[in-house]
């Protein structure tokens, strides 16, 4: 098969990922075939393997790419030393981080039943890494006095599922600005780990 004019490595690539991201986020991983995302793309579908070995691989990719780019941007923050202070400045993080990325979370957390048990294993590292940072914040507090919390990695896998839960329904121009829901959230995370 011909490869489609102007289809080049720098375009298409990123051009597959983009498609195979929306069309997943859509229909699920399970439902696309490598077929519609090159048709989605504009190139034959056999063109597809010269940028991709598989469709496993390609969800692995994206679900690797989401949650390196979470952890880079987390390590960049200029972070306070107060437990209190760094645990609001995650909150807001979190939520405002995954809100300008929606297909991107959706996939991350709905798709983790698709990976090989090889993906599957690398992608938990990746998540580890990014409640570990969670976590640490609140021993943190807790050993300075600011918390009162009876297991911290309970503590750091119930918020981390109460800020995932705005992604389900917030949405723009509705009663609360992303600031508002951002103050809500961090009362209710703040009243949560407090005495």
């Amino acid at each position: 098969m011909a490869r489609t004019q102007g289809s080049h490595s720098d375009i298409t690539g990123p051009r597959i990922r983009s498609a195979a991201l929306r069309l997943f986020a859509q229909h699920g991983y399970a439902a696309v075939s490598m077929r519609q995302i090159a048709k989605e793309v504009g190139v034959q579908a056999g063109a597809l393997y010269n940028y991709i070995p598989d469709k496993q691989s390609l969800l692995h990719s994206l679900m690797e790419g989401h949650m390196r780019e979470l952890l880079a941007a987390w390590q960049e923050q200029e972070k306070p030393q107060d437990a209190l202070a760094l645990l609001e400045q995650f909150v807001r993080f979190h939520i405002g981080f995954h809100m300008q990325r929606s297909d991107e979370v959706f996939i991350a957390y709905m798709e983790l039943r698709n990976l090989s048990d090889e993906n599957f294993a690398a992608i938990e590292a990746l998540r580890r890494t990014y409640e570990d940072a969670l976590e640490a914040v609140l021993k943190q507090g807790v050993e300075e006095g600011q918390f009162t919390l009876a297991d911290t990695k309970i503590a750091t896998l119930a918020v981390i599922a109460m800020l995932n839960g705005v992604m389900t329904w917030y949405r723009s121009g509705g009663r609360l600005s992303l600031d508002e829901v951002e103050n809500v959230y961090w009362d209710m995370v703040r009243k949560s780990v407090t005495a």
